[in-house]
């Protein structure tokens, strides 16, 4: 049998990728759904949400062991969490149960992407790199524009059992069908133990000044970018008095958002050259969230300033990965799971800052410190950017 071609492999990961994606991000749309089907509070399920989103940070250690095991067994390991999570949570419904399930299954993301960012990169020639890794992450808005839909009415018409099944049935299949379409890596045993290999291999992302600023640079935008996500329902919801119909058409106008940010990384990012592209990027954002409250004085404006926001955002982060890539080209599972890692803690810390600014400054107080982190974002990729070049990342 021919191998498969590398646009056939691109797809396959962005189809791999929106499966795991929808298992994370379902829970936030269905969690009252959730709520009523264990019969707990709704902020239990809260709990399962921030628990998912730790496991980012955990996932730090994710990319070493991807550099001795292979890219493509860390994306079997991934897509087999999150069939096991899912079929947890589908045999035994009870609420302790499924919050190991979908923990469980949330950490097969971040399993899943350092390593299928660094097949990409390993794979596709810098020179491409921005139109591949943005075909690749278009798989996050698919997951709200089409796997969150197609599950909204499985879980209509089947209940959530059935969701929980056919998640785990599809994350089955990938793990099956993923061998004969990715081709196996060498595994890098190497000489020494693999704890000194792990602690060497993340000392690098301190060392290489590259890598530092980019991680430093992820973790403030995603701090700005979640302190506002976490806030605009409850915005939209007291200035404007919108019905949960609207609220969920806004959620469709940031997955639309979301696709045309990584559409434009795929269409113009390796065009600008990916470093142009990010700074671009990142004065859009801080411009966005500037005038945010002054556009937001009617449903259809504030409605736009929040598009504006996440499209600058996803069209920052995603030309982010495909340089990421190549920053360590030795250790690129390491440096992309630890910017998952630093960018998942800016998460956590935005959602507390957003919440609590919000009670003190409104949109405001919220949108202007968004600004403010972005801009500081926007510093440390100077800083650790500067001077940088394609042909030095090959020495590193």
């Amino acid at each position: 049998m021919s191998k498969p071609s590398i646009l056939k492999q691109v797809i396959a990961l962005a189809l791999f990728k929106m499966l795991i994606n929808t298992g994370r991000r379902f829970v936030y749309p269905f969690a009252p759904a959730l709520s009523r089907g264990l019969d707990v509070p709704l902020a239990a399920i809260t709990s399962i949400i921030a628990a998912s989103q730790f496991t980012s940070i955990m996932g730090l250690f994710c990319g070493p062991f991807a550099e001795r095991l292979g890219y493509r067994a860390m994306m079997r390991y991934g897509l087999a969490l999150l069939c096991v999570g899912m079929l947890l949570c589908a045999v035994f419904p009870l609420y302790g149960i499924v919050f190991l399930g979908l923990v469980v299954a949330s950490f097969g993301k971040t399993v899943f992407d350092p390593a299928g960012q660094a097949f990409i990169g390993q794979n596709v020639p810098f020179q491409q790199r921005g139109r591949v890794i943005g075909i690749l992450e278009m798989s996050w808005a698919g997951s709200t524009l089409i796997g969150i839909p197609l599950l909204g009415l499985v879980i209509d018409q089947g209940g959530l059992i059935l969701s929980f099944y056919l998640l785990s049935l599809l994350g089955l299949v990938g793990w099956l069908s993923i061998k004969r379409i990715i081709p196996a890596d060498e595994k890098n045993h190497g000489s020494g133990k693999m704890t000194v290999q792990i602690v060497s291999s993340l000392k690098k992302l301190i060392k290489i000044r590259s890598a530092a600023g980019m991680l430093g640079f992820g973790f403030w935008i995603s701090m700005a970018n979640d302190s506002i996500f976490v806030i605009y329902g409850v915005w939209l919801e007291q200035d404007f008095h919108v019905t949960l119909v609207t609220l969920g058409f806004s959620t469709v106008a940031i997955g639309a958002a979301e696709l045309c940010g990584e559409s434009l990384t795929a269409l113009f990012a390796d065009r600008l050259g990916l470093k142009r592209a990010i700074v671009l990027g990142l004065l859009l954002s801080v411009l966005s969230f500037l005038l945010l409250p002054f556009v937001g004085h009617t449903l259809p404006l504030a409605l736009f300033g929040i598009f504006m926001v996440f499209l600058s955002f996803e069209f920052t982060m995603v030309t982010s990965f495909s340089l990421s890539t190549e920053l360590m080209p030795r250790d690129r599972a390491t440096m992309m799971a630890g910017f998952y890692a630093t960018a998942g803690l800016g998460r956590v810390i935005g959602i507390l800052a957003g919440t609590t600014l919000w009670k003190i400054g409104g949109i405001t107080g919220v949108a202007w410190m968004a600004a403010c982190l972005t801009a500081i974002g926007l510093l440390s990729f100077l800083w650790g950017l500067h001077g940088w070049e394609h042909k030095e990342a090959e020495v590193n």
